[in-house]
């Protein structure tokens, strides 16, 4: 069956409707016309059965008596001579006819005209008399103070005629009907020109053909929004091959990449691995294999997908480190938007025995170092306390140096023990739920007189229902390093504010700047490193073990948090640190 077109379909479906509405407009118009013409007819009537009221009324003319009908018979040779008089009391008897002998005629009360003149004065009806067989129009009227007056006239093909004419009109809504369906045609055919162009422009891309570089559209809106399409399909082929441009850019970089890289579906199926990626799950398997989903169920990422089926919403990064065949492998997971994820795992065998040696090296130095510099701390406060000569005696300036040299070594020792204490026996701090703006006020009060000193101020904008899960002993350390650390690098005359700027379900988001100078960019990065310094005088100048941001960003990721180092825009240095709101 062929199917109909849509230029065909459009035409039919609005010439159906216009020509409804054409039928509708005719039909009630009709209707108008007839009613309007009924009441014109009616209102003749009413005045005919007026005057044969008032000439019976103004010439005493009793209707009973048997010689009235001949005066009335006068009477209706003035008037139209079809028409029909009937008079009835109102017992319903007919006492007057003119068409037929009264006293063989039945009760009239209960015709429908007479009916509707008890009820409203007046009354029409149009129905065959049974008396002579002729269809007419009834009208009567009631005069209560004597009888009823009913006038009709034969409802024939000239009174029908009369009433039910209006054939100009009819022509004139046929014409406008044959008006419109011609202008439907028109721009149906404007129209449908520009659907045949999509349509043989979606035939070509469906069937791979070339895509001629314009189209023909029509003058208008649906031809602007045709050359849109076609426009907007070339911007996206375009895009397409720039994309697939990039994504083969982005493979190569994965191929030739150090690390292992894999790409999986929400529902964990292989999207993409490099070469390396099945090299590391072959190190961390017992046996070989080419099938990278067979790490879902391997122990060794039983944490990975304990994360990855477990995890809250805002959690969308995990990292496990991996010990196998002498190596050490880094395993970090990264949850996208659309659910899918992707797997890093990296060798840091190198780099992790480097920070092993270094944290060894600097743990045994400062344990070695622990005893002989306590003693000599104490020999020298000894001799400190017993010297006599003091105002003049160069010696005792040579001591006092010798001592506070002490006890910044012993600080440096204490710092490391804390680094030491924080990565390899963490499960020694307590963990208590500790209010921060509680924490922080301790921590102003005992820092008031160096802040006098230094003429700073210390500004605390964090709400009393700020409550954090952790080690009082870390917290406490975290602030006061980077307290410490402000003033002693900051300038004097500065603003050191903290502040808890915004929370949600599982996370306070705290922020930790001064007003002062800051540093330049490319020490930002380092900030963190342990004995890091932006310029050695900075050290003799303000003392200090180069270990206190070390021990806060150990100490943050101890509480499973983050931080960040930048520069201010209004100048200054700007620590971001994040806290979960429970202890995991």
């Amino acid at each position: 069956m062929k199917r109909i077109s849509f230029k065909s379909r459009i035409l039919l479906f609005f010439s159906v409707i216009i020509a409804a509405f054409t039928m509708g407009i005719i039909l009630f118009e009709q209707q108008q016309v007839k009613k309007e013409r009924t009441d014109s007819l009616e209102r003749t009537l009413d005045n005919n059965a007026d005057i044969i009221y008032q000439y019976l009324k103004r010439n005493n003319i009793s209707v009973q008596d048997s010689g009235s009908g001949t005066q009335i018979d006068e009477l209706l040779d003035y008037m139209q001579p079809e028409l029909r008089l009937t008079i009835i009391d109102w017992q319903g008897v007919v006492l007057y006819d003119n068409r037929a002998d009264q006293s063989t005629m039945e009760n009239h009360l209960a015709r429908p005209e007479v009916q509707k003149s008890i009820g409203f004065g007046h009354g029409s009806n149009i129905r065959l008399s049974s008396t002579n067989n002729v269809k007419y129009l009834y009208y009567a009227k009631n005069y209560s103070d004597r009888y009823f007056v009913r006038v009709a006239l034969p409802y024939d093909v000239e009174l029908q005629s009369f009433i039910n004419s209006g054939n100009s009109f009819v022509y004139y809504i046929l014409f406008f009907f044959l008006v419109c369906v011609l202008m439907m045609f028109y721009f149906s055919n404007r129209f449908s020109k520009s659907m045949k162009e999509l349509r043989k422009f979606s035939l070509s891309v469906k069937n791979g053909l070339p895509i001629p570089s314009s189209f023909l559209f029509t003058d208008d809106e649906v031809g602007e929004v045709s050359a849109d399409i076609v426009e907007n399909y070339n911007l996206l082929q375009e895009n397409r091959r720039k994309l697939a441009a990039e994504r083969e850019k982005l493979l190569q970089h994965f191929q030739f990449s150090e690390e292992g890289i894999a790409i999986f579906s929400q529902d964990q199926q292989q999207v993409y691995a490099n070469s390396h990626f099945l090299q590391f799950l072959n190190v961390i398997f017992d046996k070989p294999t080419l099938d990278t989903e067979q790490l879902f169920s391997d122990p060794n990422f039983q944490d990975i997908v304990r994360f990855l089926n477990e995890r809250s919403p805002m959690e969308n990064m995990f990292t496990k480190r991996i010990d196998k065949s002498g190596k050490q492998l880094n395993v970090r997971v990264i949850i996208f938007d659309d659910e899918s994820f992707e797997l890093y795992i990296s060798d840091i065998t190198k780099s992790e025995k480097t920070r092993l040696l270094k944290q060894e090296m600097t743990n045994n130095i400062a344990h070695e170092l622990r005893t002989p510099v306590t003693s000599i701390r104490g020999y020298l406060e000894t001799i400190l306390n017993l010297y006599t000569n003091r105002e003049d005696d160069r010696m005792y300036g040579f001591l006092e140096r010798a001592y506070a040299q002490t006890i910044r070594l012993s600080e440096l020792i204490q710092d490391i023990s804390m680094l030491t204490k924080i990565e390899e026996a963490s499960d020694r701090f307590d963990l208590e739920p500790l209010p921060m703006k509680e924490l922080l006020e301790e921590l102003k009060s005992e820092l008031a007189d160096k802040l006098r000193e230094k003429n700073d101020n210390f500004i605390i904008d964090v709400g009393s229902e700020v409550v954090i899960h952790g080690s009082r002993t870390l917290l406490y350390s975290i602030f006061r390093n980077l307290t410490e650390n402000a003033m002693a690098y900051a300038g004097e005359g500065i603003d050191i504010v903290v502040r808890c700027y915004s929370e949600n379900d599982d996370t306070y988001y705290f922020e930790f700047y001064d007003t002062g100078t800051g540093v330049e960019e490319k020490h930002l990065v380092r900030l963190f490193e342990r004995f890091y310094r932006v310029n050695e005088g900075r050290t003799r100048n303000t003392g200090g073990s180069g270990l206190g941001l070390s021990i806060v960003k150990n100490a943050v990721l101890f509480h499973k948090g983050s931080i960040v180092a930048k520069n201010r825009a209004e100048g200054g240095l700007s620590f971001l640190v994040t806290f979960p709101k429970h202890h995991q």
